[in-house]
């Protein structure tokens, strides 16, 4: 067992907190039903409504793309339409409405509202309620996907069953109640899904180069799936895949791979560190094409207001983790006795211990080091480790005789056995000082 830290390697901002993997110790959440599940009652926790629609679009584009010949042109369609539905959803749904990171005048507004509807994902409304829920009830039992149900439940199942309202944690939507384009979009969310989910893309392949069938399912049903589980990765893949350089108390991750599913939103622990800032991916090399797309409408005029963390809050965030790993690393190691846990000896007891006692002892800035073992594999040579027995080297050691390095420094602490009263010989602490050289002692005058 590792010798325990002694308090000078106690990082003040973390204690001696370590790290804890939240999905592999989580909380132990209660049952989501108030009854138990059996072959006979099942039926009646199923929301089939999402169950149909979530089964039939995987098994209507697999039937699709088995049967229909794909068209060059309807492949590109179905990607460039797949991008612009899905940032309706992260640029959209999730930034603009869920989070309020940017401000976007009407153009904006109607046309990502119009383009979330077309990921079929539900409306603004209706998302934003269960986000916000995620957010301040993340991996709690009032987390509507929370990741420590498992991976499947959080990347889909929570939508699949009909859960009690009461069961997932309140958010406060009345800025959202307020919005006319919110509610407009809530009220007509059916038909607008539709028409911009299937007829839309269907519309443009079939006029542009008469692919009606490939427009259907490919840039219609095949993309919705696509979809779909991109943006359900954000509540699976980004809380179980990766690293959490901000915060390691909950499950979100920031991965690279998440990010490029999901159009950016796989940074996901400095999501949920500063939910309202309009970024994930803060570097310049990391992929946010949410993030490019935001900046390109505020420099058109389109969007404003764009909310930043502080990067000096930000980098704090990532010093804490940064000490955090570094004291787990520490905690493996053997680093000696504590120095506040060591005798204490005069200067005269140090140095009788060497002279009578024949202890192979050395002080070394006031801290007693027995290199009785070390002595025939000192690199210098084992002369010079005698000729500081008894002796305070302390100058010698730090460049007088040799300037010796952070690995010499580090092994000593395995060899400290005492602390010298003041660091050293002391004079006036001695039971017959001499007389001293100045002052007004009588003997001096």
């Amino acid at each position: 067992m590792a010798t325990p830290l002694p308090p000078s390697f106690v990082i003040p901002a973390t204690g001696t907190e370590t790290r804890r993997d939240p999905l592999k110790h989580p909380d132990i959440l209660p049952p989501l039903f108030s009854e138990k599940i059996t072959l006979s009652n099942w039926t009646k926790f199923v929301d089939w409504k999402q169950t149909i629609g979530l089964t039939i679009t995987p098994l209507l584009a697999i039937y699709g793309v088995a049967t229909t010949e794909a068209n060059k042109w309807t492949i590109i369609w179905a990607t460039i339409y797949g991008f612009m539905t899905g940032l309706g959803i992260t640029a959209g749904y999730h930034r603009l409405w869920a989070h309020r990171s940017y401000s976007a005048g009407p153009i904006m507004s109607i046309a990502l509202a119009l383009l979330g509807a077309g990921a079929v994902e539900g409306s603004i409304q209706w998302w934003s309620r269960g986000h916000r829920a995620h957010h301040r009830w993340t991996d709690t039992e009032k987390d509507p996907y929370s990741a420590h149900r498992g991976f499947f439940f959080s990347h889909m199942g929570w939508m699949l069953i009909k859960r009690p309202g009461w069961k997932i944690g309140h958010a406060d939507m009345e800025d959202l109640s307020k919005s006319r384009l919110v509610q407009w979009q809530h009220r007509n969310y059916f038909p607008l899904a539709m028409f911009m989910g299937l007829v839309v893309p269907t519309l443009v392949a079939g006029l542009g180069w008469g692919d009606w069938r490939g427009g259907f399912y490919f840039a219609g049903v095949l993309k919705l799936v696509m979809i779909h589980h991109a943006t359900f990765c954000v509540n699976s893949l980004a809380h179980w895949l990766g690293e959490g350089p901000f915060d390691d108390r909950h499950s979100p991750r920031d991965h690279f791979l998440t990010a490029f599913v999901t159009l950016g939103e796989g940074y996901h622990n400095f999501h949920h560190q500063f939910p309202n800032d309009y970024r994930n991916a803060i570097r310049f090399y990391q992929y946010d094409p949410t993030k490019w797309l935001i900046r390109v409408c505020a420099f058109l005029g389109f969007a404003s207001h764009l909310k930043t963390f502080p990067e000096n809050e930000v980098r704090k965030g990532e010093l804490h983790m940064i000490e955090k790993r570094v004291l787990e690393k520490k905690q493996k190691l053997l680093w000696g006795t504590p120095i506040s846990d060591l005798p204490a000896l005069s200067f005269e007891e140090f140095v009788h211990a060497c002279k009578i006692d024949n202890k192979k002892w050395i002080l070394l800035e006031g801290v007693v080091y027995d290199v009785t073992n070390f002595m025939t594999e000192h690199p210098g040579g084992e002369k010079y480790i005698k000729m500081g027995i008894g002796k305070d080297m302390t100058a010698a050691f730090n460049g007088g005789m040799y300037d010796h390095s952070n690995a010499a420094r580090n092994l000593l602490s395995l060899m400290r056995v005492a602390v010298v009263e003041y660091g050293g010989e002391v004079e006036a602490q001695k039971k017959c000082p001499s007389v001293p050289v100045y002052g007004d002692h009588p003997k001096a005058l």
